[in-house]
């Protein structure tokens, strides 16, 4: 079994222009202080006025889901975010939850992330998947209907240019002979890839041929550990051991009367592991100022540790 790992999400969205961004830095820097494992943030590039599509599963939303902000709502640029944290941490992986690749053109996302990961010393973990909005696609040119098709193409692109000297690629959207690319990314075989989706064949190939780790999503999210049953079940058919697959699950925060109980939080850890899950993402509200998170942050990295037997209490 893999070792547990614990994530958090930086907040790199408001409803509002919050005028600067001091507590997404402040939670940054204390989760690398803290000894967090990874932190993640989110993307979206536009959107359109049809938010109600983000709780509809057959447009890859999320029954009862509610996009948080409003059409109108502030979203950083994820990779531009985490370039900014690599020069404020030194040590926690930092990573996308989720980066809807097929947004950006191949060749440049790949050098995107090739930079990223050199200058935060090969820390970069790159999660991906389709999204649900039609009209963040249209800004862009592209054809929602064919999301998948161009999320495996960027992931085709992508891979050629990490791990070829000179690279060629054929194929219906694009073709190239001989092209050099360079740096490569500093982890060998390139940044690994966690795919986002729910437990169908497109994900499973997906996961099977360019995913270190699956992060799933609607009611396998909900219920992970018959998902992740499916999920092997279905790697096996392809052809893919499913022995060594990462996955990601939530552990919802439990509140009490003091504020949040991390002793009842964690408490959820070792069914989730149990399950198959690998990467426990829990996320806390905040106090203002980095000390202060460093101190809720630390709380919880000790609870974590005791309950999965990294530490000896």
């Amino acid at each position: 079994m893999s070792r547990p790992t614990l994530s958090v999400q930086a907040i790199t969205f408001a409803a509002e222009d919050p005028g600067e961004w001091t507590n997404l830095l402040d939670r940054a820097v204390a989760a690398d202080a803290a000894g967090v494992d990874r932190l993640v943030v989110s993307d979206h590039v536009a959107f359109g006025e049809n938010l109600g599509a983000y709780a509809d599963p057959a447009l890859g939303g999320t029954a009862g889901g509610r996009q948080p902000t409003g059409p109108d709502g502030h979203w950083l640029e994820p990779l531009t975010v985490l370039s900014h944290l690599a020069a404020l941490t030194g040590r926690i992986r930092l990573g996308t939850g989720i980066l809807l690749a097929a947004l950006r053109r191949p060749v440049v996302l790949a050098k995107t992330a090739a930079t990223l990961d050199v200058l935060s010393g090969g820390r970069l973990d790159l999660g991906v998947g389709v999204g649900w909005q039609e009209e963040e696609y249209g800004a862009a040119g592209l054809d929602f209907h064919r999301r998948g098709r161009l999320l495996d193409h960027t992931l085709e692109v992508c891979r050629a240019l990490w791990t070829e000297d000179r690279a060629d690629y054929a194929a219906a959207e694009l073709a190239f002979t001989g092209i050099h690319a360079m740096p490569k990314p500093r982890q060998a075989g390139g940044v690994p890839i966690w795919v986002s989706g729910t437990t169908n064949p497109r994900v499973a190939r997906r996961l099977a041929t360019y995913g270190t780790g699956w992060i799933p999503w609607g009611p396998d999210a909900d219920d992970p550990a018959t998902g992740i049953t499916r999920m092997r079940r279905l790697l096996e058919d392809l052809g893919h051991d499913p022995a060594g697959l990462q996955v990601t699950g939530t552990v919802p925060a439990v509140r009490s009367d003091d504020g949040i109980d991390l002793d009842a939080t964690v408490a959820a850890v070792p069914a989730l592991l149990e399950a198959g899950v690998t990467d426990c993402r829990i996320n806390l509200p905040m106090p203002a100022g980095r000390e202060a998170a460093i101190g809720v942050l630390t709380g919880l990295v000790e609870a974590f540790d005791g309950v999965t037997g990294r530490r000896t209490t």
